[in-house]
């Protein structure tokens, strides 16, 4: 099965934001990238080139940040 909707940081370009959150103990860090309709998320503090980022649809990041408040 193929997922087109996962990146790795090598494909990844500028424009992330990081999470207020966020801190420079080293937890709690993710980023996010909003493109071609799509929102990506990535773990901030681990940069190597085979980590993931996750993409998902708009709707379904409106649903995710629903339940998040």
């Amino acid at each position: 099965m193929t997922h087109n909707n996962v990146r790795t940081y090598d494909e990844a370009g500028e424009g992330w934001y990081k999470s207020s959150f966020s801190n420079s103990a080293g937890g709690s860090c993710v980023e996010v990238k909003r493109d071609q309709g799509q929102f990506f998320v990535r773990d901030s503090k681990d940069k190597r080139a085979d980590q993931p980022i996750i993409g998902v649809g708009s709707a379904s990041w409106a649903a995710f940040l629903s339940t998040l408040s």
